[in-house]
C-alpha cells in the first residue's frame, strides 16, 4: 500500500511539474540564458484577458478579417507621418491583430495587459476615472495607490519631447493624441516605477489617460516599442540596449503564446540582418530596404516597381507588430498576386481584403522577401491563410487601401508569425530567425 502511494505521489509531482513548465498563461519567469523575457500573448488566446470577446463561431479567415479591420487606419497613419498610430479597438477587441504583454506599473505594482506596439513611442495607461474611456475588460491605473508615484510638470525634459505636450493647472505637463481613425484622448506625463519580468525600472515616463473619445483605445493601455525620444527603448537604453525582440505565436494558436525579449542577452546569434534605416520625419518607425520579392524562384518585383526609401516621401518598407495583413503599394502586389495565380492554376475567389482566395488550394508556392543582406523565404502559414469552416485559402498580402496615399510597404504581423524578430538600434539592424513561437 505505501509503494502505491508512493508511486500515486510521483506520479502526481510529474505531472504538476509538467503541466506548469508548459502553463502558456504562467506569467513570465526568470530564463535560464538569464535574459528578461516577458510572455507575449495573442489578444484572443485563452491567458489574454480579452479572449471572451472573440467570437467563437468564426471561422479563422474570418477572424483574420475582422482584425485587419483597423488595418486601413493604421496604415494610413503609418503613410502620412502621423505619430499616432491605431491599434486595439477597445469595444470590439476582435477587430485587433495585436498581442499584449503583462506589464506592473507603481508600487505595488498595479497589473496591465498591454498592447505591445513597435511604431508607436509613448506608453500610456487609463487613469482611474477617465472618462470616455473603454470599460469593458478595463484596468485601471491608480496613481494614489502608488507610493512611487509622481506627475511631470511642464518644465520637465520628457514634457519637452512631447509633439502635443501642453501646460494646465499648477503647471502640470499634458498632452492631447489621436489614434485608432475615430479616437482621440487627453493624458497627464506621469512618472512612476516599471516592472517587466524581473526588472524595475524607476523613474519610467509615461502617460495617464484621462479623459478619451471614440472607441479604438487599447482598454489596458499601450507598451511603445518605437525608436522616439520617449520610448521604452530610450528611457531604458543602459539596461537594455537599445535592443530587443519578439517572436509572435500564430493566431491559430489558442493555447500557446510567444515572448518578447529585452537587450542583448539571450538573442540569436546565428542570423542574418538588415540594416535599419533612419527617417527623422517618422523617427519612430522600423524601416528597411525591400530590394524585391520572389513568387517561386520568379522575381516577380523590384527597382523601379519597388519604392525606394526615400525620408522626404515616407517612401520605403516598414516593419510593423500592429498592422494584420502585409500591404504592397499596387504594382507590386499586383505582380505579386498575378504570378501566385497563375502558378495556382485553379479558380480564384475573393473574400474581404483578400483578393485571391482558391476553393481547391494546391500545394503554394513560396514567397520570398529580398532584403538587403538576407532573403526571408515565407513559410506556407505565412504565405496563405486557410478558413476552418470551408474548403478556401487565401493568398494572405493584400494592397495598400485605396484611401491611402501609399508610399509605403508595410511587413505585418501576419508574415511575422514564427519567426523571431530582432530589433538592434546599437547597431543599426533589424534581423529575422525562424522559430517556433507556438
Amino acid at each position: 500500500m505505501a509503494a502505491v502511494f508512493l508511486t500515486l505521489v510521483v506520479l502526481l509531482h510529474l505531472f504538476s511539474g509538467t503541466v506548469t513548465a508548459s502553463d502558456p498563461c504562467a506569467t513570465s519567469s526568470p530564463a535560464a540564458d538569464g535574459s528578461t523575457t516577458l510572455t507575449l500573448l495573442h489578444i484572443n488566446s485563452k491567458c489574454s484577458p480579452f479572449a471572451f470577446t472573440a467570437n467563437p463561431s468564426a471561422s479563422l479567415l474570418d477572424s483574420v478579417l475582422q482584425m485587419a479591420s483597423n488595418d486601413a487606419f493604421r496604415l494610413a497613419a503609418i503613410a502620412g507621418g502621423r505619430r499616432s498610430i491605431p491599434v486595439a479597438s477597445g469595444l470590439h477587441v476582435t477587430n485587433s491583430g495585436n498581442y499584449v504583454v503583462r506589464v506592473k506599473v507603481g508600487t505595488p505594482g498595479q497589473l496591465m495587459f498591454m498592447v505591445l506596439d513597435t511604431s508607436n513611442d509613448a506608453t500610456w495607461v487609463p487613469n482611474t476615472g477617465c472618462s470616455g474611456c473603454p470599460t469593458m475588460v478595463s484596468s485601471f491605473f491608480f496613481p494614489n495607490h502608488s507610493a512611487t508615484f509622481s506627475p511631470l510638470g511642464c518644465r520637465a525634459p520628457e514634457c519637452s519631447r512631447l509633439r502635443t505636450s501642453y501646460c494646465a493647472g499648477r503647471g502640470a505637463c499634458f498632452f492631447n493624441q489621436t489614434y485608432g481613425g475615430n479616437s482621440n484622448f487627453s493624458a497627464a506625463l506621469y512618472k512612476d516605477t516599471l516592472r517587466l519580468a524581473l526588472d524595475v525600472i524607476p523613474g519610467f515616463a509615461f502617460g495617464g489617460v484621462l479623459s478619451a473619445v471614440g472607441s479604438s483605445l487599447p482598454p489596458q493601455g499601450l507598451l511603445g516599442l518605437g525608436r522616439g525620444p520617449l520610448s521604452l527603448l530610450s528611457q531604458t537604453w543602459p539596461l537594455y540596449q537599445g535592443t530587443f525582440s519578439y517572436c509572435l505565436p500564430s493566431f491559430r494558436s489558442y493555447n500557446f503564446s510567444g515572448s518578447l525579449r529585452l537587450g542583448p542577452v539571450g538573442q540569436p546569434t546565428l542570423m542574418r540582418t538588415t540594416p535599419l534605416l533612419t527617417n527623422p520625419h517618422r523617427p519612430s518607425l522600423y524601416y528597411v530596404n525591400l530590394t524585391g520579392v520572389s513568387v517561386g524562384r520568379k522575381l516577380v518585383a523590384s527597382a523601379p516597381l519597388l519604392p525606394a526609401f526615400d525620408p522626404n516621401t515616407g517612401a520605403g518598407t516598414v516593419v510593423d507588430s500592429g498592422t494584420v495583413i502585409t500591404r504592397f503599394v499596387e504594382p507590386v502586389y499586383t505582380a505579386i498576386k498575378n504570378e501566385f495565380r497563375r502558378r495556382m492554376r485553379g479558380p480564384v475567389t475573393s473574400l474581404g481584403a483578400f483578393d485571391t482566395c482558391f476553393t481547391s488550394p494546391g500545394v503554394a508556392p513560396t514567397v520570398t522577401l529580398h532584403f538587403q543582406g538576407l532573403d526571408l523565404t515565407l513559410a506556407a502559414d505565412n504565405v496563405m491563410i486557410h478558413s476552418s469552416s470551408e474548403p478556401l485559402a487565401c493568398l494572405a498580402m493584400a494592397a495598400a487601401p485605396e484611401n491611402v496615399n501609399s508610399v509605403v510597404n508595410v511587413i505585418a504581423n501576419l508574415q511575422q508569425q514564427n519567426h523571431r524578430v530582432v530589433i538592434d538600434l546599437a547597431n543599426s539592424r533589424v534581423g529575422f530567425s525562424r522559430e517556433l513561437c507556438s
